[in-house]
């Protein structure tokens, strides 16, 4: 079978997805760990919707931007007004869910 390589658009530097650098692993679980305990530090407080609410909007506001800068080769997509509403009314509903 034939080598299929994936390229960075900012570096041209083929993507080796069966090698990943060491770092990745330390950021991955760096970050893992940080969200386990957020989440583990945050339900007592605020409870449990609202942090699944919020989770789920800044996930949303994460996929517009890496929407809008083509991460890792995808089709960049605008952010538009209906994408914009959408994600304002989600947060509107994860401060609802903590306010009310």
């Amino acid at each position: 079978m034939g080598d299929c390589f994936l390229y960075s658009g900012a570096t041209g530097i083929a993507i080796k997805f069966g090698a990943p650098q060491p770092w990745m692993f330390v950021a991955g679980g760096l970050l893992g760990a940080a969200y386990v305990f957020s989440n583990i530090m945050l339900t007592p407080m605020i409870g449990a919707a609202a942090v699944m609410g919020l989770s789920v909007a800044g996930q949303l506001i994460a996929g517009l931007a890496l929407d809008r800068v083509g991460f890792m080769g995808m089709a960049v997509r605008e952010i538009t007004l209906g994408r914009l509403a959408g994600a304002v009314l989600l947060i509107a509903g994860a401060l609802m869910i903590r306010l009310f």
